[in-house]
């Protein structure tokens, strides 16, 4: 990874501010990179806030195509960012901002999760903490006059999602929710006053929250569309954003077929390495029955995840990776919510804060098996999303704030942290079958994904030549290519259903890494080194996938 100096240009000056306008105008996203200036606040998620952002992006893509490209970094930076913005008007322009309603990323939830990155140190950082619950609700009001302007324009969420988000909406309501007890881990020492005053106003928070559940349920839900589908033209701009590729969602579709099946063979031959003449769920039902195998409860999760965690950071650092010393810490989380994701946050430019893999366990699911989550551990941590994103943050020698903080698309993150599970079997980390399978069977629900989001949204046949896709017939699909609790499957093809073109980047941007790969090696021959092939795609930082091919092939 470059070490040296660059002289900003004035691309990176634009860029530098770029970022400042959108934590302005964006302050969650501000808590995000770890930017306590903007903690205090939320952005404007009225129609004039939306205007006013969409407007500041066209003034920044004005200033980028005057300016002066100086090299390759600034030739990386201007085509990112200039693709970013503009396609995020593109989005405006078709309306997306006021059907912005979905299970796992929308508004509903961001004001919320801000919460889980905020400082908690002292009195100071419960202060800020409560004067942002005192501006949470005239958030959620800004934002519900955003989502009555679409209804106005007809431009509406489905009818799945609304109700989906209005019952996460009724659960934040509640007065033992999650604001109520975020605000009892407060330090007794806080002065009685402010202790107060967060009571008062984790109420008032949870309270927006019960009015925003009751927009949704009378007002949205009856003009919200009855189609899950969101058709091609939108699904299409959506794959733009998640990938920074254009593909052909149709060949795609047929490659997501065939990976699936191949997924599935893949299965079927690990499993007769685990139990001689089983099944794929015959051998499942074996490990599920293995004592060995299962953690109990919640916090033996988190130690486990720990433990594996450090050993991968420790073992890899020495071998395969120079991993720098700012992100050989991660840090393992069980997440305040229980809304069965996993995800990642990246380390803050100064790493006061570090990197963090959680994991939102879903109510009543209380047993965990480490042959299925092994994988998991690899694909948020090293060297999954923690050694991609950490090391772009540690590389600010070479890369601007934005490069470093901001910049990338789930098709290159997602990907990369795909291909990563697949360079740790590879390297000998999955030698026991067992821990195989459970990678097969993440890898194989990727693989479902892709042709259940395509096939979906774009109205395609099914595979099974039974007709054409429907919402419902995605829960009965994804339900035959997991092994996973009901709660997990209606989590996920709700998230799919509502978030197109995101669940399938994971897979298609495995295979465009892949790709690349094989083909530098091809290209390269005897000179073809892996781990110099690493560095110098990770040393990029966060890119879309067609920048990626270019600045890696040429």
């Amino acid at each position: 990874m470059s070490s040296s100096e660059r002289i900003p240009t004035e691309i990176d000056r634009i860029a530098e501010d770029w970022v400042d306008t959108i934590v302005d105008l964006s302050p969650t996203l501000g808590t995000y990179i770890g930017r306590k200036d903007a903690d205090a606040r939320f952005g404007d998620l009225s129609p004039e806030g939306i205007e006013q952002v969409v407007e500041a992006k066209r003034r920044t893509i004005a200033r980028l195509d005057a300016a002066a490209i100086a090299d390759d970094v600034d030739t990386v930076t201007f085509t990112d960012l200039r693709a970013e913005l503009a396609l995020d008007v593109e989005a405006h322009e078709a309306g997306l901002p006021f059907r912005d309603l979905n299970v796992i990323a929308s508004p509903s939830q961001e004001l919320r999760e801000v919460f889980d990155l905020m400082a908690t140190d002292g009195a100071d950082d419960w202060g800020t903490i409560s004067t942002r619950l005192d501006a949470l609700p005239g958030a959620l009001d800004g934002y519900v006059r955003t989502l009555r302007l679409g209804i106005e324009r007809g431009t509406v969420p489905a009818k799945r999602q609304v109700r989906q988000v209005a019952a996460q909406a009724r659960k934040l309501e509640r007065v033992d929710g999650f604001f109520a007890e975020f605000v009892q881990g407060a330090p007794e020492s806080l002065p009685a006053s402010l202790r107060g005053e967060l009571d008062a106003r984790a109420g008032g928070a949870g309270e927006a929250y019960g009015r925003f559940a009751e927009f949704l349920e009378q007002e949205l839900l009856p003009a919200a569309g009855d189609a899950d589908a969101v058709g091609r033209d939108i699904y299409a701009l959506q794959s733009r954003h998640f990938l920074g590729a254009v593909i052909d969602l149709d060949e795609t579709y047929e490659w997501g077929i065939e990976e699936l099946a191949r997924m599935v063979a893949e299965q079927e031959a690990i499993a007769q390495e685990i139990v001689p003449g089983a099944s794929v769920a015959e051998a499942i039902a074996f490990l599920d029955n293995d004592g060995s195998r299962k953690l109990h409860g919640t916090d033996a999760l988190q130690r486990w995840m720990q433990e594996v965690s450090d050993r991968a950071v420790a073992e890899l650092g020495a071998t395969q990776f120079d991993i720098p010393e700012q992100i050989r810490t991660l840090e393992c989380m069980i997440a305040p919510t229980q809304s069965g994701g996993i995800y990642y946050t990246g380390p803050t430019d100064d790493f006061s804060r570090p990197g963090r893999m959680w994991w939102a366990v879903p109510e009543g699911v209380t047993e965990f098996d480490t042959w299925r989550e092994l994988t998991t551990v690899y694909h948020e941590g090293v060297p999954g999303h923690h050694l991609q994103i950490g090391q772009a943050v540690v590389n600010r020698g070479k890369l601007n704030t934005w490069r470093r903080q901001l910049a990338g698309t789930s098709g290159h993150a997602e990907g990369w942290a795909l291909y990563a599970e697949r360079l740790m079997q590879e390297l000998g980390y999955l030698d026991d079958p067992a821990d195989r399978l459970g990678m097969l069977d993440g890898q194989r629900m990727r693989a479902a994904r892709v042709v259940l989001d395509i096939g979906v949204h774009l109205g395609k046949q099914r595979p099974d030549g039974q007709g054409v896709w429907t919402g419902e017939y995605a829960f009965e699909f994804l339900g035959r290519n997991v092994n996973m609790e009901q709660g997990f499957i209606d989590f996920e093809v709700n998230r799919y259903l509502g978030w197109p073109g995101q669940a399938p980047s994971y897979k298609v941007g495995q295979r465009i890494w892949e790709q690349l790969r094989d083909d530098a090696r091809r290209r390269e021959g005897a000179d073809f080194d892996i781990k110099e092939f690493h560095r110098r795609a990770l040393d990029l930082g966060g890119v879309g996938l067609d920048t990626l091919r270019s600045s890696l092939l040429g």
